[in-house]
């Protein structure tokens, strides 16, 4: 199977390794991820403003090249998956933006939000199956007591998103499980750690940062896992206290697939 694949800016440089793993992974696991070519950012922020079109435009592109190709497209960043996927959102839904989009954007057809939109973690899920996964670990990561941080952006709005409960989500403490750790369900898991306001407001940002550390600390975890590349540098740097090793989720699947030390960046 071959997706096509929206890596994003941090991916390319500050999230290497969120990047480069599941690429890796990717070819142990049985799927392809083609990169879209002249992708451009996806503005990181879903424009709130009803008429704002100009920063959807690099979604649609990209939705739209997928779409020529007949590909599902994949994204790895929590906030990329977030934009574009209400982006499509609209393409699909809002005649004013519909309109606006392709009258601009003249392309050989209109988009209507046709593209389907998946989290790498959907594809481990539901394509390939935590099952097979568990059937391809070489390395089972048993001992290790391991907390999802799953921030704001995969899970909300849900109507939209699609991905998990927002309130009672499983997808990574299962995802935990079928590498042979153990998850850790702790109360702050799917609360925003503030990465947005971290220069503005950095103090409160820390606070935020301090209670998810607090909460996944109390409950027993001993590291964390995430796929936004702003929550993990904010829970890395951010807080006030000596807080929980943070690494992707992309690395724990190399290391529990005996692939990582042999795919250093």
């Amino acid at each position: 199977m071959t997706y096509s694949y929206f890596p994003g800016c941090t991916l390319k440089n500050k999230a290497k390794d969120l990047d480069h793993y599941a690429r890796e992974c990717a070819k142990v696991l049985g799927f392809e991820l083609e990169e879209i070519e002249n992708w451009q950012c996806c503005g990181a922020v879903y424009p709130q403003a009803s008429d704002e079109i100009a920063t959807k435009l690099s979604s649609v592109r990209a939705l739209a090249d997928a779409k020529e190709k007949g590909q599902d497209l994949i994204t790895v960043c929590s906030a990329c998956h977030h934009v574009i996927k209400r982006v499509n959102d609209d393409m699909a839904n809002v005649e004013d933006i519909q309109t606006k989009v392709n009258n601009y954007m003249a392309l050989s057809e209109p988009y209507l939000g046709e593209t389907k939109v998946l989290h790498y973690l959907e594809v481990l899920r539901d394509v390939v199956g935590f099952d097979k996964i568990k059937e391809k670990v070489v390395n089972p990561l048993k001992g290790r007591k391991i907390g999802a941080y799953y921030g704001c952006m995969l899970l909300r709005p849900s109507t939209t998103m699609q991905f998990d409960d927002p309130e009672n989500p499983t997808i990574i403490e299962d995802f935990i499980k079928a590498l042979g750790a153990t998850p850790v369900v702790y109360p702050m898991r799917n609360e925003c750690c503030g990465g947005y306001i971290s220069l503005k407001e950095k103090k409160m940002a820390s606070n935020m940062v301090d209670q998810i550390m607090a909460s996944a600390s109390y409950k027993g975890a001993e590291e964390l896992i995430t796929a936004c590349p702003l929550c993990m540098y904010n829970l890395r740097n951010n807080g006030t206290k000596e807080g929980l090793p943070v690494t992707y989720f992309t690395e724990l699947l190399a290391e529990a697939l005996g692939i990582k030390e042999e795919v250093q960046v």
